[in-house]
């Protein structure tokens, strides 16, 4: 049976936009009717756009995309290139005269590699919206995950390839899909045994795993605040109030603290947005949804890694899961 994506929620499209002068690049997440959005900020250092207006207080229900972007603070360029492809397609909210699309976006650091002058702009985020379709998103050194690392606990040279993955279930009717772009400061483990799949590596390359590490007292050194974060986004085709979406986006954070760690730290940006289009046309369940988008959140920054391929840019090596002797036990 073919592994679910996020794309199997009725009225989700993804598409990515790679550059190909460096390692960098976004991911677009499309509503083209309209999803009713909430988001959840856990990391201490993210970078975002339109997160405030997902508050279940304030006015606007249903945003049209996501945006995830490389490239730092800049990459936030491409939710205006979103916005644009939105528009010339007649998509947006009807504020008086005008239809404003409404793209909320959050953004990795990936500037480590090759020229960190090249970054996503407005022409990538149309990019993304023009490559948009219902079918499995690529997976790995894609989009927002082309230049993503993980396990920088002990320094970039002493990291792994990240990368962008995907996972879905379906109970009830109901499918919870997540799409996850991990450039994690942490390791990525195994959720089910907690065993390191990728992380940071010891002098010999082998893999040092972080956590025990940092209990037997080994120092962090090397690191780069801001230069880590997981974003994701989480989709449903339930019905759901803004209040449920926010929900939704909180709880599966749960699906980073089983997959990657450490997680959620000061130096992470941790980000996750939910969407409900509600095609399915069936009730929130919320313990049931919440069950299922922590568990899909998990299996696609599982996915990310194991998707993901070694790099070299700009004099910088960074080996993958999948250059691991073993990888494929």
């Amino acid at each position: 049976m073919a592994r679910l994506s996020i794309t199997d929620v009725a009225g989700i499209e993804v598409g990515h936009h790679t550059d190909d002068r460096r390692p960098t690049g976004c991911s677009v997440v499309l509503a083209r009717a309209g999803a009713v959005a909430g988001v959840d900020v856990r990391g201490a250092a993210p970078g975002t756009r339109e997160t405030d207006l997902l508050a279940p207080s304030h006015l606007v229900e249903r945003v049209h995309a996501v945006m995830l972007c490389g490239g730092s603070a800049w990459g936030l360029d491409a939710a205006g290139g979103a916005m644009r492809w939105l528009d010339a397609h007649g998509i947006g909210l009807q504020v008086g005269p005008a239809r404003v699309p409404l793209v909320p976006a959050a953004v990795l650091f990936d500037l480590h590699l090759g020229d960190h002058r090249i970054r996503p702009d407005a022409q990538a985020g149309w990019s993304a919206c023009e490559a948009a379709s219902a079918a499995a998103p690529a997976e790995g050194n894609v989009g927002a995950g082309a230049g993503a690392a993980i396990g920088k606990l002990f320094g970039i040279g002493r990291a792994m390839k990240g990368g962008i993955g995907s996972a879905a279930l379906r109970v009830g009717g109901v499918t919870v899909g997540a799409l996850v772009a991990c450039n994690a400061l942490g390791d990525v483990v195994d959720p089910d045994t907690g065993r390191v799949l990728a992380g940071a590596r010891a002098d010999d390359g082998t893999l040092l795993d972080s956590r025990r590490a940092l209990l037997a007292g080994r120092t962090p050194s090397h690191l780069v605040a801001g230069a880590n974060t997981t974003i994701g986004v989480v989709a449903t085709d339930a019905v759901l109030t803004k209040p449920q979406a926010h929900r939704l986006a909180s709880v599966a954070h749960d699906g980073l603290a089983r997959a990657i760690n450490p997680v959620h730290t000061m130096l992470d940006g941790d980000t996750l947005f939910a969407l409900g289009t509600g095609a399915s046309g069936r009730p929130a369940e919320m313990l049931l949804l919440a069950t299922l988008a922590a568990e899909a959140v998990a299996q696609a920054t599982v996915a990310a890694v194991r998707a993901a391929r070694g790099i070299t840019a700009g004099g910088q090596f960074l080996p993958a899961l999948a250059d691991l002797p073993g990888a494929g036990a």
